[in-house]
């Protein structure tokens, strides 16, 4: 199974049922399956005799959950012609349970309830941006029962009903270095069908606001037949592999194994090109992910310990200063990053951030050495930087994003659409590099939570694309930071009682609050990564998360005094 972050697992945060459904029919897998396939649902009831208009409405929805192929129940709601002319494979749209239903005086039957989001037909999740969902239907007498003349295209479900049918699966496909295997999430529909889908995802490549940002080894590369499985290994039968060089070959084989090895009780995968076992040097028989760890989404550096500041000093979780002049505080660091060696786990490089006279300074140089002015500004984010390049990312005076190369010269990043969303405050980079959190203030409006996705070429600069809202029930976002690379921890509150945690997925799906016991007052800055505790800060001292409760860094000790927690990627 996919590992999940130990803490958020802990607290039950991450579900592993969080949903959407795909578009795509099941695929009728010719193969005898060693594993029985689960009852995923439990069939609705056909429309009852002498029903009412708002009971024939209410029926059509509850038959939205059917796991048959063509919804034939919710068919019979429908009178002749609009069955014929209704599609259930456009897409879901769902909405909250507590859903109205009215009948109006002539005879419609009008429905409200909160709009969760959307579900288009690759499996890809949209959130709504916190607006009611209304929609008028029309019946008709049909032999004396009431009938459905205009169904909304595609599926209208309830959100528990669509939690219990469809399973949070990733699609992994390669961040630009080629460093790591990035999640796109899908949500499909459980079942025997559920592998050859997943690997049908993959084929068809990333989701439109990811795939600029992305490779994809499968390209061009076709499924044969259904993917079966037979005991705990998973074999996929591939076109197009023969030509392929042998890196190309070791990438696909990484994306395939991270992405089948989610399925329940699957712990291998066996890849055959046009029904041949697939030999090249370096590709195992039956691969693991222990055969490709070098892929690892949630790699992170061994023994990295957080970071934050106190005094202008950089400081590491076991209450000493940092090693260097950081440490020392000659620069009073207001905020800083640290970057580390991929092979080696070494601190390497590091930025930080510095104010003085109301002039705001942006310093980088090697971690434990000296550092140097590159930028100036009136105001810089808390720098960022992804685990696949020695990069440092900032906000410049909340509206210019700017990226420092390791030993580079600050360079802007291309952000069109980024002036309109509102002021910058914040920005962290996911741990592949390939998106971009941000925290953007829109005055009375408040503060809402985007992710864009970075797109890199040789032809212009570093971009900033495609931001899109996520959660944007959260207002008052403050900061954010990534416990992993498809799930954000978003500070957010009202403006009154102050910021709470939540964890949230990329995509916006299962917005989770996150406990609050042992901190003194709200949180104002918030760290996390791979594999660590998050931490914050709050009343000005530094937390960190264990077992459900915010504790000491010190274990047994006073709290120490800190502000801007981080921990080197």
């Amino acid at each position: 199974m996919r590992r999940l972050l130990p803490v958020l697992a802990a607290l039950a945060l991450l579900t592993g049922c969080s949903t959407v459904p795909t578009s795509s029919a099941p695929v009728q897998i010719t193969e005898a399956s060693a594993r029985p396939a689960g009852e995923v649902g439990i069939e609705p009831a056909e429309p009852p005799a002498g029903g009412t208009p708002e009971e024939v409405v209410r029926g059509f929805i509850d038959a939205a959950a059917s796991t048959v192929r063509n919804h034939p129940v919710a068919r019979q709601y429908l009178t002749g012609e609009a069955e014929d002319a209704w599609s259930d494979t456009s897409g879901i749209t769902l909405v909250g349970p507590d859903y109205a239903t009215v009948t109006t005086d002539a005879g419609g039957v009008v429905l409200t309830g909160d709009l969760l989001g959307t579900v288009d037909t690759r499996g890809v999740f949209t959130g709504s941006a916190g607006e009611p969902y209304t929609r008028e239907f029309t019946l008709v007498e049909v032999e004396g029962e009431w009938r459905i003349t205009n169904p909304p295209d595609g599926l209208l479900m309830l959100v528990p009903d669509f939690e219990r049918l469809y399973d949070e699966r990733a699609a992994y496909f390669l961040d630009p270095t080629e460093q790591r295997v990035v999640p796109d999430p899908r949500y499909l529909l459980g079942g025997e069908a559920q592998p050859t889908v997943l690997v049908d995802r993959l084929v068809e490549g990333p989701s439109p606001a990811l795939a600029a940002g992305v490779l994809n080894a499968l390209d061009g590369v076709t499924l044969t037949r259904a993917v079966t499985i037979t005991g705990t290994t998973v074999s996929v039968d591939l076109a197009g592999l023969p030509d392929l060089p042998a890196a190309r070959l070791a990438q696909l084989c990484a994306q395939l194994v991270w992405t089948l090895d989610q399925l329940d009780g699957v712990s291998s995968v066996q890849v055959s090109a046009n029904g041949e076992p697939l030999t090249a040097e370096g590709i195992p028989a039956v691969q693991r992910t222990d055969d490709w760890v070098a892929f690892d989404p949630e790699a992170a550096p061994a023994d990295a310990d957080g970071h934050y500041v106190d005094g202008g000093r950089l400081m590491t979780d076991d209450g000493q200063p940092a090693p260097g002049p950081a440490g020392e505080g000659a620069y009073g660091l207001t905020a800083a990053a640290v970057a580390a060696d991929p092979r080696t786990s070494a601190l390497t490089s590091m930025v930080g951030t510095s104010v003085s006279e109301g002039t705001a300074t942006l310093l980088a140089g090697n971690y434990g050495g000296d550092l140097a002015p590159q930028l100036t500004g009136s105001r810089f984010s808390t720098p960022t930087v992804a685990a696949t390049r020695p990069e440092f990312w900032v906000v410049r005076d909340e509206t210019t994003v700017v990226r420092l190369p390791a030993g580079g010269s600050p360079q802007p990043v291309n952000a069109p659409t980024l002036p309109a969303q509102g002021r910058a405050t914040a920005l962290q980079l996911s741990p592949d590099g390939v998106r971009a959190a941000v925290v953007v203030s829109r005055g009375t409006g408040g503060s809402s939570l985007l992710v864009g996705t970075v797109v890199r070429s040789d032809e212009g600069p570093v971009a900033l694309r495609d931001l899109r809202p996520v959660a944007p029930r959260l207002t008052s976002v403050v900061d954010v930071a990534w416990p992993s690379a498809d799930r954000l921890m978003v500070l957010a509150g009202d403006g009154e009682e102050g910021a709470a945690p939540y964890v949230v997925g990329v995509d916006g799906w299962g917005l989770t609050e996150v406990p609050t016991s042992g901190l003194p007052s709200p949180p104002t800055s918030v760290a996390a990564a791979p594999g660590q505790l998050p931490l914050v800060s709050a009343g000005g001292w530094v937390w960190q998360l264990s077992g459900g409760t915010w504790v000491t860094l010190i274990r047994g000790a006073q709290p120490v005094p800190g502000l801007e927690p981080f921990y080197p990627v």
